[in-house]
Parts: structure tokens; C-alpha cells; sequence
């Protein structure tokens, strides 16, 4: 079947991935509520009506951003817990793996999610919930898989181990983004590194 085609005889969906990749960073680094259409029709190389062509509104553009950013995500996220290691820091590390290779083509895709600014009831705001709490269900399955049949058992007590952990990916993934000269396999290696002196007594996973 022939591909649709874009501007300038580029394939449409190569248009509009030039299109999210230049957005991701402007609203990864900036908030949604600081940038412009004509910005991110700048930084990708195109015409303000086409980006508006493509997704209507900067609500459609930023949303597509989310979806796309959430999807990856969650779903390596997926992929790494199938598998769980015979550890903690295994199975915790194999998870920062999966980010780690998610985020590195895009690595503001993580704040693109996170971000805050988006008004309520906008298609972004409604996106980035569902895919913030899925990936939130996804933490508290892990935590809870490896600390349940462990002293750590009470519900409220890995609701908070859940919430430790998911600021401590954000704040990895953070200093990443301030150091963009690592690549994912560094990361993942210095992950690891820190994860086995801070949890040298984490519980093994087999039960």
C-alpha cells in the first residue's frame, strides 16, 4: 500500500515524527505552558499551518507527544518486569534499564509526562494521568512482588517504598538530563552501581 504523503514529498508519518521529536524538547524542557506552536514549527523546519494541519491545536500536539512518550515507557516498563532477577537491585536495575534505552532517542520524553502545566481538561492533562498512573501501578507491582513476604509488609508502608522509588527514578532521570553526555548503557552501569550500595541487604526475589 503507497504511504501517505507529507510536505515536500516526505512520507506523512516521517513528517509528524519530525514534527513530536522538535516538540518533545520544547515541551520537555519548557512546560506546556511556555511554549508556542510557532516554536516548535521553527525547531522542526516546518510552517506553523502545517503543524496545526497535522494536529490541530497545540493541546493535539503536546498530547501526541505524551501518548507516544507514555506508551514507550510503560511499555518496556512492561517488558523488563516479565522477568523479574533473582534480587531487588536485579529487578529494580532491569527496570532503569528499560528506561534508560526508552529514554535515550528522547530523553526529555520524561518530563513530557511529568509535566504539570498542561490546564485541566485539556486532552494532554487527561493523557498524562493515564499514562502517569499506569506506570504508578507498575511501580507498586514491583515493589510490592519483592518486599510482600518480607518485614517491609505493611500496605502503607510500600505505598511509601512505591513513592521512594518512583522519585528516585525521577531524580536519576534528572541528572541524566543535566548530564547528556552519558549514554544509556553508562547510565544503566552507574544505576547499578548505586542501587548495590544503597539496598546491600534487599531481599531476593525467590521465593
Amino acid at each position: 500500500m503507497a504511504r501517505r504523503s507529507g510536505s515536500k514529498g516526505m512520507p506523512r508519518e516521517e513528517r509528524e515524527t519530525q514534527i513530536l521529536d522538535a516538540a518533545a524538547i520544547e515541551f520537555g524542557t519548557r512546560g506546556y505552558a511556555s511554549v508556542l506552536v510557532t516554536e516548535v514549527a521553527t525547531r522542526a523546519g516546518v510552517s506553523k499551518p502545517l503543524v496545526y494541519q497535522y494536529f490541530s491545536s497545540k493541546d493535539g500536539l503536546c498530547a501526541a507527544c505524551v501518548e507516544r512518550a507514555g506508551t514507550t515507557l510503560s511499555t518496556g516498563i512492561a517488558e523488563a518486569m516479565r522477568s523479574p532477577g533473582p534480587t531487588f537491585v536485579t529487578a529494580a536495575t532491569a527496570v532503569l534499564d528499560a528506561i534508560f534505552t526508552a529514554l535515550e532517542p528522547r530523553p526529555h520524553d520524561w518530563a513530557v509526562l511529568y509535566d504539570r502545566s498542561a490546564p485541566p481538561g485539556t486532552d494532554t492533562a487527561a493523557v498524562a494521568r493515564r499514562f502517569r498512573a499506569l506506570i504508578a501501578e507498575q511501580a507498586a507491582a514491583g515493589v510490592g512482588s519483592a518486599f510482600t513476604t518480607a518485614a517491609l509488609s505493611d500496605p502503607h508502608d510500600l505505598a511509601v517504598l512505591t513513592r521512594v522509588w518512583m522519585n528516585s527514578v525521577t531524580a536519576i532521570v534528572s541528572w541524566w538530563l543535566d548530564n547528556p553526555d552519558q549514554t544509556a548503557a553508562e547510565m544503566s552501569a552507574r544505576a547499578h552501581r548505586v542501587l548495590s550500595t544503597l539496598t546491600p541487604a534487599a531481599p531476593s526475589l525467590d521465593r
